[in-house]
């Protein structure tokens, strides 16, 4: 059963689909997983009806929304902030918290790309997370982006857009607008996987915040809480090295599995081997019945 709901962050309404297993009897409270979505997109892309669908086919409570900016959800439009994409996950932790569906003290994320560095970060220093998935994620915005503006023009293209931006608000009070690509490049033959209705402009502080997000230096205080890192072996948009990253300072039990056969977008893929790696983790770390 698919129901639309909303719910407060920082003052403002957040759009939501809560997903709930035909087999939850009324009276029983199951763990939940919040799926999270990527750079500027919304709750309908792949990566995220993939994901709840199927983790509600195996017996969770699982919620997906629209990050404040985006979607059918409130907030300034196309302002994108990774700090305020943390403090809206919280708030989703807290409104799952009071359903009386769910298992309070058993609350998962699960994100893909710019929405796997919000759980990361999120699980890192929010202790309500029991545990953490991330596909394709980021853990040091600056090095990430150096592998995403490969060579000395396009890095100086870059950082003189992040300068430009700064500049522009502090002369004028306004931000600066940059197209999507010019932040995130995306090969042309992966980016039919946007969602319909994603952000395509963004300001500059949207890059600046990107920069400077650093899921790297609180990844390690997940532990002992399980994560789980998935990356594809040649990642498209995401530099692989980034898991790798993450897994270096992450504490125990955490797993990283390197994919050959998918894509930045592995989730919409439906890969079988994603599906049975995701299967077994959850069913050794967060189960649906202990």
């Amino acid at each position: 059963m698919e129901q639309p709901v909303t719910f407060d962050s920082d003052g403002l309404k957040l759009s939501g689909i809560l997903h709930m297993p035909d087999d939850l009897p009324d009276g029983e409270r199951r763990p939940a997983i919040i799926v999270l979505h990527g750079f500027g997109s919304n709750k309908t892309s792949a990566n995220c009806t993939w994901p709840a669908n199927t983790f509600c086919d195996w017996g969770y409570v699982t919620l997906r929304f629209d990050m404040r900016s985006c979607g059918e959800s409130q907030g300034e439009k196309n302002h994108i902030n990774c700090l305020e994409q943390v403090e809206d996950t919280k708030n989703a932790i807290t409104f799952l918290q009071g359903r009386d569906e769910v298992d309070p003290d058993r609350i998962a994320l699960i994100g893909s790309s710019f929405g796997a560095a919000v759980a990361v970060y999120t699980a890192g220093v929010d202790e309500r997370v029991s545990a953490s998935i991330s596909s394709g994620g980021w853990g040091d915005g600056e090095r990430k982006f150096r592998g995403q503006h490969i060579g000395d023009q396009a890095w100086a293209a870059f950082t003189d857009m992040m300068d430009k931006g700064r500049k522009h608000r502090e002369e004028t009070g306004e931000t600066l607008m940059v197209p999507r690509y010019d932040i995130v490049p995306i090969p042309e033959h992966l980016r039919q996987n946007l969602a319909k209705g994603s952000v395509m402009m963004f300001p500059a502080d949207t890059a600046i915040s990107m920069y400077e997000f650093k899921a790297d230096e609180v990844v390690g205080n997940i532990a002992p809480r399980p994560l789980l890192l998935l990356h594809s072996s040649e990642d498209s948009v995401t530099p692989t090295e980034q898991s790798i990253e993450m897994f270096k300072r992450a504490g125990q039990p955490t797993d990283l599995h390197l994919l050959a056969d998918v894509d930045h977008f592995m989730f919409g893929e439906e890969n079988p081997r994603v599906i049975t790696i995701l299967k077994d983790w959850l069913e050794k770390y967060f189960p649906v019945r202990t």
